[in-house]
């Protein structure tokens, strides 16, 4: 059964930190490119950062440029999400999903998804 499952969310103060997993089964996560997306109450789910297959290309939103890292353990399959200086507007459900192609971090290119992890900030 294919799945992607992510973890690591929870309650933070601002300025603290999270990592966020995406762990995949049933499938081998090194043929996909991976995004983070998030969406908060009332918004569009949107784009956080999104990797290649072999992880040498990376993109970032604007918004989290500095703060978030992305990284892949393909030999654990699976995908990571640091996230540094937390801010209460990082508040959201976090999800990752996979894609054939890396082109632009957005949801539509993205075709199967986890069930989403919830990251709230404190202020």
């Amino acid at each position: 059964q294919l799945q992607l499952v992510e973890s690591g969310g929870g309650l933070v103060q601002t300025g603290g930190s999270l990592r966020l997993s995406c762990a995949a089964s049933g499938f081998k996560l090194n043929y996909y490119a991976i995004g983070w997306f998030r969406q908060a109450p009332g918004k569009e789910r949107e784009g956080v950062s999104c990797i290649s297959s072999g992880g040498g290309s990376t993109n970032y939103a604007d918004s989290v440029k500095g703060r978030f890292t992305i990284s892949r353990d393909n030999a654990k399959n699976t995908v990571y999400l640091q996230m540094n200086s937390l801010k209460p507007e990082d508040t959201a459900v976090y999800y990752c999903a996979r894609s054939n192609i890396f082109r632009r971090c957005v949801p539509f290119d993205y075709d199967y998804w986890g069930q989403g992890t919830q990251v709230t900030v404190s202020s």
